[in-house]
């Protein structure tokens, strides 16, 4: 049984909005210390996004997504999701849930459990 699983990716025109949802399968993994979306563009290393942090009390981006995206998790629904509005084509990538921070920055990306992705593609 897939631990993480990412829905909502799709194409969109530049200027655009998407919002990607993670479904966790458990509530060890969900109140996990951190969770976090990455992405990985064709040709380039694996990139932070956002991370929610303490339970969600603490928010963190990218700096490439500040103010353009917003990172929230449903404690009921055991989800996390990306609300991604104003997107570029530089936002093209596959989208990747992670949860369980094992060490250092959540930017660093040392999560121990991964989903398997989702593709968002921005024209221009």
């Amino acid at each position: 049984q897939a631990q993480l699983v990412e829905s909502g990716g799709g194409s969109v025109q530049a200027g655009g909005s998407l919002r990607l949802s993670c479904a966790v399968a458990t509530r060890d993994i969900f109140t996990s210390n951190c969770l976090a979306w990455f992405r990985q563009a064709p040709g380039k290393e694996r990139e932070g996004v956002a991370a929610i942090c303490a339970g969600g009390i603490r928010e963190f981006y990218a700096d490439s997504v500040k103010g353009r995206f917003t990172i929230s998790q449903d404690n009921g629904k055991f989800t996390v999701d990306l609300q991604m509005n104003s997107l570029k084509p530089a936002d093209t990538a596959m989208y990747y849930c992670a949860a369980d921070l094992e060490r250092g920055s959540w930017y660093d990306g040392a999560f121990a459990v991964w989903g398997q992705g989702t593709q968002v593609t921005v024209s221009s």
